[in-house]
C-alpha cells in the first residue's frame, strides 16, 4: 500500500510521495517540522505550537499529570484545568520533553564491536559499545540525551541526540468526560466526539523555554482528500517478525496478557465501587488498563484472521524466495525459530518474577541502580548507563501521590497470577511468595514500606549500594531478594534469545535490503517518524464512514448516561457553541501507540489536528497495514480553538497561539 510506513526522517520516501501526490516536502519543510516535534517520556508525542514553549498533545497523555496533582478537594482529572497565569501551571511529575537535534549512523561502530560474537557475549559487547557511544555523544546530561536505537532487528544502529526539558508543566486541559465521551465503547471506533487535547509548557531555569522552531497553529476544518503528515514517536511494531515470532505472539503472549488484564480490570472496578474516593484514585489506572485490554483483544483478532495473516505469510514467503541461494544471508529464519523455542520456556519466569506496583517499582529501581552504578559505564545494564540515569532518577524522585490500596491491589494481582501460571511448586513461585499468600505478602510490603516518601527514596539513591543493602525497608529487602534471579533470567534470555535474534536480525535486514532496496522502513521504536496520508473515510459493512464529525454531533449522540453523558461545560455553554465546527476526523496515516499527541500537519506545514486514536481495524497495525480500512483518528484544531474560546475559556492561550 502506497501510504504504508512510519518513516525515519533520514529515510523519507520523497519520490514516492511526489509520484502519488504530485508534490513532496523538501528538506527545509522536513527540518522545520522535525525541530517542532516533541517526544514525551511518559509514552506520547507532541509538538511546539508557540515561541514560548507551548506544547500541544492529547488529554489522555497528560491524564496522569492531572491525577498526580489532584486531591479529594480538587479533582483536576474530572474537572479539567486552565491556568489563568503561567505561574499557575502545574508541574507534571516524571514527565520530560525531548526534541531530536541530530541522527547519525553508528552501525559500523556497533557491528565492529559485535564482530563474530554470539549469545550473551554479543549482547554484552553490543551494550558496552552503545553505552560508550551515548556517553561520548552527550557529555552534557543536564540538557541533552543520547540514545542508540536498534533498527531492522539489528541491521542498523542510529544515534539520536535530543535537547531535553525536564521541567514540564500543564497549561490547559478539558474535563475528563469531554476527552472520554463515549468511553470504552467508542474507543478505537469512529465516528468519535472526543476533545482529546491539552497544552503543556516546557520550562528551563524556572522560565518558559524559547522555541522559535514551532508549528503554526491553523484552526481550520480538514478537507477531504488533502495530504496530511503525522509526525511523532510510534512506540513499537512487529511488522518485520517471522512466522515463528508471530506464532509465539498468538499462542502465548496475547492469551496470557488478555486473561490477566481482564482480571485486573475486574478487580479495579470492584474496588472502585467501594467509595467515591477510590473511584477518583483508580480512574487513571482503569482507563489505561481498559485501553490496553482493547488493544490486545484487537491484536488477537487480527492474528486469528486468515485473510490478514495470509498477507503476512505471503510477505515472509516472498522474502525467503528472494533470498534463496544467497550464502551470505544463509537461513536466519531457523535461527529465529530456535530462539523462539528457547523463549517459550523462559517467558513465564521472565514475566512473572516482576511484581507490579509503584512501590515495588521504586524498590527495584533503587536496587538495580545501586548495583549498576558501582560498575564501569560500559558494563552496566541498559537503563542504568550514564545517558539513561538522569531520566531514571527523575522518575524515581519526582513527588507524586501513592495510594496504598491501589498498590496493594496491583501487587497482589500480579503475585496471584505468578502463582497461577508458574505453579505452586515452581521455584520462582516459592521465591516470590515464601509461605505467604499473595494477599498477605502484598499487604505486608505495601503497609511496611516507607518508599512513598520521596525523601526516603532520595536518601537511598544518594546512599548508594551500602544504604540499599543495609536498609530495613521490607520492599527494598524483597527487591534485593528477587534481583539475583531476575539477573539470572536476563542472562539466560541474552544467551538463548536476544543474542541469537540479534545475529538473525542482521541477516534478515541484509535480505530485505537486497530484495527491496530502500523501499522498506524499520519497525517502530518510540523514536521520531513521519507518515503521510490523506483525509479519507472507509467502507464499513457496505456503508461509507464519513471523514469527520461536528461539535453538534456530541449533543445528538448523548444519552444522559455514562459514558455518553455530555461534559458539564459543554452542557452549560451549548447555546454558545458553534455546532457546525469540525470535531474529530480520520486520515489514512499509518500510526501506532506512542503516536498519541502527534500533530497532524498539512502541506503548508501548519498543524490542523492532534492524532489520538485509530479505528478498530488499526489494532492489527502492529503486524501489518491495510490502507483500505486502517485509519488515524484526530481531534481538529477547529474544535480545540472553539473549546479555548467558548467552552473552557483560555484567552491568554488563544492570543499566544495567534502569535500575539
Amino acid at each position: 500500500m502506497a501510504e504504508e510506513g512510519m518513516w525515519t526522517f533520514d529515510g523519507f520516501p520523497a519520490e514516492r510521495v511526489r509520484d502519488q501526490y504530485g508534490w513532496a516536502p523538501d528538506q527545509a519543510w522536513l527540518d522545520a517540522v522535525r525541530n517542532s516535534a516533541v517526544r514525551l517520556t511518559g509514552g506520547c508525542s507532541a509538538s511546539f505550537v508557540s515561541s514560548d514553549g507551548l506544547i500541544l498533545t492529547n488529554h489522555h497523555c497528560i491524564a496522569s499529570c492531572l491525577f498526580d496533582n489532584s486531591t479529594d478537594a480538587r479533582d483536576y482529572l474530572a474537572d479539567g484545568f486552565t491556568a489563568k497565569e503561567r505561574e499557575e501551571e502545574l508541574t507534571c511529575p516524571g514527565q520530560q520533553a525531548e526534541v531530536v537535534t541530530s541522527i547519525s549512523d553508528v552501525t559500523g561502530d556497533v557491528m565492529g564491536a559485535i564482530g563474530e560474537l554470539s549469545g550473551a557475549a554479543l549482547t554484552k559487547a553490543r551494550d558496552a559499545k552503545i553505552a560508550e557511544l551515548e556517553s561520548a555523544g552527550c557529555p552534557d546530561t543536564e540538557t541533552t540525551r543520547c540514545q542508540v536505537v536498534t533498527l531492522f532487528g539489528g541491521g542498523q544502529y542510529k544515534l539520536y541526540t535530543y535537547r531535553k526539558y525536564s521541567d514540564v508543566r500543564l497549561a490547559w486541559a478539558p474535563e475528563d468526560r469531554a476527552a472520554t465521551f463515549g468511553g470504552d465503547p467508542d474507543n478505537f471506533n469512529f465516528p468519535r466526539y472526543s476533545l482529546d487535547a491539552s497544552f503543556l509548557r516546557a520550562y528551563e531555569n524556572g522560565q518558559p523555554v524559547a522555541t522559535p522552531d514551532h508549528l503554526k497553529w491553523n484552526p481550520r476544518a480538514p478537507q477531504e482528500g488533502e495530504i496530511t503528515f503525522v509526525v511523532g514517536n510510534p512506540g513499537s511494531t512487529s511488522r518485520l517478525w517471522t512466522d515463528s515470532q508471530l506464532a509465539f505472539e498468538r499462542e502465548v503472549r496475547l492469551p496470557v496478557t488478555v486473561a490477566t488484564l481482564s482480571e485486573l480490570r475486574g478487580r479495579l472496578i470492584s474496588a472502585m465501587d467501594e467509595s467515591d474516593e477510590k473511584t477518583r484514585e483508580g480512574r487513571d489506572m482503569l482507563g489505561g488498563v481498559e485501553n490496553s485490554l482493547k488493544v490486545y483483544i484487537g491484536r488477537t483478532a487480527a492474528l486469528n484472521d486468515p485473510a490478514f495473516t495470509g498477507k503476512l505469510v505471503e510477505a515472509q514467503s516472498d522474502l525467503r524466495a528472494k533470498s534463496a541461494g544467497n550464502a551470505e544471508i544463509g537461513d536466519p529464519w531457523s535461527t529465529v525459530d530456535e530462539a523462539i523455542n528457547s523463549y517459550r520456556t523462559l517467558y513465564y519466569p521472565l514475566r512473572f518474577t516482576q511484581p507490579s506496583g509503584d512501590l515495588y517499582g521504586y524498590a527495584q529501581t533503587l536496587v538495580f541502580a545501586a548495583q549498576e552504578r558501582s560498575k564501569p559505564n560500559s558494563e552496566r545494564l541498559p537503563g542504568y548507563t550514564d545517558s539513561a540515569l538522569p531520566l531514571t532518577e527523575k522518575r524515581l524522585l519526582d513527588e507524586r501521590p501513592i495510594y496504598s490500596w491501589l498498590d496493594t491491589l496491583t501487587m497482589e494481582w500480579s503475585l496471584s497470577k505468578a502463582r497461577e501460571y508458574l505453579g505452586v511448586d515452581d521455584p520462582d513461585s516459592q521465591l516470590l511468595l515464601g509461605k505467604e499468600s499473595p494477599e498477605q505478602l502484598a499487604e505486608r510490603l505495601v503497609n511496611g514500606t516507607r518508599l512513598a516518601d520521596p525523601a526516603v527514596r532520595q536518601a537511598l539513591w544518594d546512599g548508594g549500594l551500602e544504604a540499599v543493602e543495609t536498609s530495613d525497608d521490607p520492599m527494598i529487602q524483597y527487591a534485593l531478594k528477587l534481583a539475583k534471579r531476575q539477573r539470572e533470567l536476563k542472562a539466560l534470555s541474552d544467551a538463548q534469545y536476544s543474542g541469537p535474534l540479534a545475529v538473525a536480525g542482521i541477516r534478515l535486514a541484509d535480505a530485505r535490503f537486497a530484495a527491496y532496496g530502500d523501499s522498506v522502513y524499520p519497525d517502530a521504536t518510540f523514536t521520531l517518524r513521519i507518515s503521510y496520508g490523506r483525509v479519507k473515510g472507509w467502507t464499513e459493512r457496505g456503508n461509507e464512514v464519513p471523514i469527520l464529525t461536528t461539535l453538534g454531533g456530541t449533543f445528538e449522540r448523548a444519552t444522559g448516561n455514562a459514558p455518553f453523558d455530555v461534559a458539564s461545560a459543554f452542557a452549560a455553554n451549548e447555546a454558545n457553541i458553534d455546532k457546525t465546527k469540525t470535531y474529530d476526523f480520520v486520515t489514512t496515516n499509518d500510526i501506532i501507540g506512542g503516536n498519541s499527541g502527534s500533530p497532524v500537519i498539512d502541506r503548508a506545514g501548519t498543524v490542523i489536528g492532534a492524532a489520538f486514536d485509530g479505528n478498530i481495524h488499526s489494532l492489527g497495525g502492529n503486524y501489518g497495514y491495510d490502507g483500505t480500512r486502517n485509519r488515524t483518528v484526530a481531534v481538529s484544531t477547529h474544535a480545540i480553538q472553539e473549546a479555548l474560546e467558548t467552552i473552557y475559556p483560555a484567552p491568554s492561550l488563544v492570543a499566544e497561539l495567534a502569535g500575539q
